[in-house]
């Protein structure tokens, strides 16, 4: 089982990845918490993994923080709760979803595409007591540190896009993720990461 790769980033679409590994590329698909932490492309990126197997596909999922991969091993063993599925839940920040399942915050979790009213239910009942004594860990990126802006940073309209496409992976409409991304949009923002983060926020109160 893989268990950790260390490479360079070569690709970042949210939700997809890929690590170049002495010239050899592992696709991942990785939740919004840890695409909010990766490097610049081509640079070293250490990634926590999950190898997940069924009748019809093989997928690695990759994660920046252990306890973000803890916590996606918590989701698929709801019932009901898919890997594909819990990373759309992850769109949210872990720390975020936590609150919401202690607080039986309904309302919030059946925002995320994909999860309705008995999902959410099941996350509540499910999850509750395991979360209890849940650690707050503080967010860093790949190297260890806060996540710096890129001096290079792509114009305006590439962030928009692929904020938008993002939210499209994600399972928003198309509609909906051009209307969240325009409702925060500013030009201040000089990463799609940071956008997305807003424009999730936004869409899914705590």
């Amino acid at each position: 089982m893989i268990g950790r790769l260390t490479g360079n980033l070569v690709v970042k679409q949210a939700p997809n990845l890929m690590v170049d590994i002495n010239g050899v590329g592992y696709d991942l698909l990785a939740p919004m918490s840890t695409f909010y932490q990766l490097p610049e492309l081509d640079a070293k990126v250490v990634l926590h993994t999950h190898f997940a197997v069924s009748e019809t596909s093989q997928q690695l999922f990759g994660f920046i923080d252990q306890q973000d991969r803890e916590f996606f091993r918590m989701l698929i063993k709801v019932n009901g709760v898919g890997p594909k599925m819990a990373v759309g839940i992850m769109s949210m920040e872990t720390n975020d979803i936590v609150r919401c399942i202690l607080e039986d915050n309904l309302n919030a979790l059946v925002k995320v595409p994909g999860v309705g009213k008995k999902t959410a239910e099941r996350l509540i009942i499910e999850m509750r007591d395991k979360l209890k004594s849940w650690q707050v860990t503080p967010s860093v990126d790949a190297t260890g540190s806060l996540v710096a802006l890129d001096s290079a940073a792509p114009s305006q309209n590439a962030i928009v896009a692929e904020a938008e496409s993002a939210l499209v992976a994600l399972g928003y409409k198309p509609v909906e993720a051009s209307k969240a991304v325009a409702r925060v949009t500013s030009d201040e923002i000089a990463r799609s990461e940071d956008l997305i983060r807003l424009a999730l926020r936004n869409m899914i109160p705590a």
